[in-house]
């Protein structure tokens, strides 16, 4: 029956690909989209439009910004001694939100998966490689998640960075296995930074 109505089909079927969002999800969404304002969905539109123009890569950490590089590279009050490695943006800001760390990120964008194909030359960790030979960073804090790929990831780096002579740490397990960090809650993230461990 909505297939007669190609515009609104249309919705549905760009709503149904974001992640988590099945045929019956996109079709509430798009008759709450039908039900605003004009106003309020041109906002929309263009808050889309205007992240896709405006949002890029640091080029230094790899994280989501406006402006490069980032205000959390650009920052003075951080420590540039500390360096915490992330899968993915969404785990950055968990950590940040949970305000237990003052060092510095880099955002690999993945995690080691050679089942799929993602090897270490799919990730930044050539970047990474390149940013810890400039001899400022003193521990590695590899905050990836506690998955088998999060895991494999870390130990991958660990034997890529210890015989820098840097420290490697990993976050305290009292992160449940198998659990992405953007997920877990902010006292959690918190504890798991203050106890890390050397791996």
């Amino acid at each position: 029956m909505l297939d007669s109505i190609p515009s609104f089909a249309r919705l549905v079927a760009e709503l149904a690909k974001f992640p988590g969002i099945g045929q019956k999800t996109a079709t509430r969404l798009a008759f709450f989209v039908l039900r605003q304002a004009t106003g309020e969905v041109e906002a929309l539109a263009g808050a889309i439009r205007d992240l896709k123009q405006k949002v890029r890569f640091c080029s230094v950490c790899f994280n989501i910004t406006e402006a490069d590089p980032c205000p959390l590279c650009t920052d003075p009050g951080r420590d540039d001694r500390l360096l915490c490695v992330v899968e993915q943006p969404q785990d950055l800001i968990a950590i940040e939100r949970s305000r237990s760390f003052r060092g510095r990120y880099h955002v690999l964008h993945g995690a080691l998966s050679p089942l799929d194909g993602v090897g270490p030359e799919d990730l930044k960790v050539a970047e990474l490689t390149a940013r810890l030979g400039q001899g400022a960073v003193e521990e590695v804090l590899v905050a990836t998640n506690f998955t088998v790929e999060g895991d494999a990831t870390a130990l991958y780096l660990s034997r890529l960075v210890r015989p820098l002579g840097i420290r490697v740490t990993r976050p305290a397990h009292c992160i449940p296995m198998g659990s992405d960090l953007e997920f877990v809650d902010d006292a959690t993230v918190n504890r798991a930074v203050e106890g890390r461990r050397e791996i």
